[in-house]
């Protein structure tokens, strides 16, 4: 998917989880996609909803977190690793993956760092900041 909307992205998700669980083909992405949504049963009812939860807004502010927005995360980060984009992101996910010891905990490590790095662009209005990204993972694997 190049660029979607927030609801093409939503339907993307929800889609996913629909064929994964009636065993349907999956493409590649998919197929990465319910592997993701696997790991968090805590977002099978909000995906499993439907079109109840298009619209639905997390506010973070009441300590909700927005499934479709982690779970995406976890779509970008798996992207970043399988094109080592930003360079060296791979080896900092090696370090991560060695303390961890748990893929999933190393990626969250990871999440963390991307979304202070979006959340910081955002607000400056500028490019992420890749060489921040990485300070950040190395910081994060020691």
């Amino acid at each position: 998917m190049f660029d979607p909307s927030r609801e093409q992205a939503r339907r993307f998700l929800i889609e996913a989880w629909r064929k994964y669980r009636e065993r349907a083909v999956l493409t590649e992405l998919e197929a990465l996609a319910a592997d993701h949504i696997a790991r968090h049963p805590e977002y099978h009812p909000v995906l499993e909803a439907g079109e109840d939860s298009l619209e639905r807004e997390w506010l973070p502010e009441m300590g909700e977190t927005n499934p479709f927005l982690h779970l995406s995360l976890h779509l970008a980060i798996s992207e970043q690793l399988a094109i080592d984009q930003p360079p060296g992101i791979q080896a900092a996910y090696q370090r991560l993956l060695q303390r961890t010891q748990d893929a999933h905990a190393a990626q969250h490590a990871i999440m963390d760092c991307l979304a202070e790095v979006v959340w910081q662009a955002q607000r400056q209005r500028s490019q992420p900041d890749g060489q921040a990204y990485l300070d950040c993972l190395e910081h994060k694997s020691r």
